[in-house]
């Protein structure tokens, strides 16, 4: 049960961090700058508010120590002018630490922990990155230390982080306060199985914030994961959680977006109550970590813009293919989209979110 004693609430912008109150971890900063223009005694002048723009993107490992990139720092270079937008988001699988304590028997065939150097959080950094999630399957691959250093390493290169435990991540766009309240199906992060408590954590988001944002790590793994069935999914014998009716929970209870990753494939999108929910943005780099053959190796950038009311304005998708080695480049024949479309009509018929030639996301009418 989450509760509200225990919330680490990330605020990022200007990379200070100060501790506050009992336990509350709190930055401030903004993407864009929002000073007060000058007035005078006769005349008044009335700043507009601006939409918000959210770039989102699925898992991510840059390998696993010591098989890294040979050129981590470039790895994002083929995708990164795409993936641009005022807050970046992606899943984090896996930690940031220099620890040997993994969670996995040395002779282990069938269990798989992920590590990165710390110094990685700042190349996210650098790839425009401002949230990572950490509510996943391999958040705590390397112990309570592996968590640890992950929370130093991306407070370090200034990245919000959400997804532990009462944790929700905020990040401005201008003067529009974002909140990210991020879930898996564990109790060692803000487990989405928990349905009431997730209910609580996200109404304590839209206390602290403007527009809130769900991400879900959730449903079985595989290329064979494509659909939504709307039931609850299992992977090895692993309770996943009902991705669809954790997502339409969450905007009943207030979310003004649903992202989600986990299956390592994409999934289809949808509307509900004029609300995007794409149900798996499958991976996005990944460093010979997972397969990347057939349907696995399609992947994509989601843009969506909301009002600060959390009104959808319009949304983009970006097809990305992967190559062997797990790395995105731009795919001109927009197979992902055509893929994500084609679930999206299986699945949710006329809520089917529906991907244009151009990549813009409409809602059904």
């Amino acid at each position: 049960m989450v509760t509200s004693t225990g919330v680490v609430i990330a605020l990022v912008a200007t990379l200070a961090f100060t501790q506050v109150g009992s336990g509350d971890t709190t930055s401030t900063t903004s993407t864009t700058s929002s000073s007060s223009p000058p007035t005078s005694s006769t005349t008044s002048t009335t700043v507009p508010v601006s939409n918000v723009m959210i770039a989102a993107v699925g898992d991510s490992e840059l390998g696993n120590t010591p098989k890294l990139p040979a050129n981590a720092t470039t790895y994002f270079a083929p995708v990164r002018a795409a993936l641009a937008a005022p807050i970046e988001f992606g899943n984090l699988e896996g930690t940031m630490t220099n620890g040997t304590d993994s969670k996995c028997a040395p002779t282990s065939s069938e269990c798989y922990a992920f590590r990165v150097p710390p110094s990685y959080a700042h190349i996210y950094r650098t790839a425009g990155f401002k949230v990572l999630n950490s509510a996943n399957n391999h958040s705590h691959d390397f112990g309570v230390q592996g968590v640890i250093d992950t929370s130093a390493a991306l407070r370090s290169a200034g990245i919000v982080q959400a997804g532990l435990p009462g944790q929700i991540g905020i990040v401005r766009d201008g003067t529009t306060k974002v909140a990210f309240v991020d879930f898996a199906p564990y109790d060692n992060t803000n487990n989405l199985l928990d349905f009431t408590a997730a209910a609580h954590l996200i109404a304590r988001a839209h206390r602290l914030a403007k527009l809130v944002v769900v991400y879900m790590h959730a449903g079985a793994e595989g290329s064979n994961a494509d659909h939504v069935t709307k039931a609850t999914e299992y992977y090895v014998g692993e309770d996943r959680g009902n991705p669809y009716a954790f997502a339409h929970a969450a905007i009943v209870d207030g979310a003004d977006l649903v992202l989600a990753s986990g299956p390592h494939v994409l999934r289809g999108m949808q509307f509900y109550r004029g609300h995007l929910i794409a149900y798996s943005l499958g991976d996005f780099e990944n460093y010979y970590d997972f397969s990347s053959s057939g349907t696995l190796a399609l992947s994509g950038i989601l843009h969506v813009s909301l009002t600060p009311a959390g009104k959808y304005v319009m949304g983009r998708f970006t097809s990305l293919l992967l190559s062997t080695a797990g790395q995105a480049t731009l795919d001109p024949r927009h197979a992902a989209a055509a893929f994500v479309n084609q679930l999206s009509r299986e699945d949710f018929g006329t809520t089917a979110a529906i991907i244009s030639a151009s990549g813009t996301i409409s809602p059904p009418r």
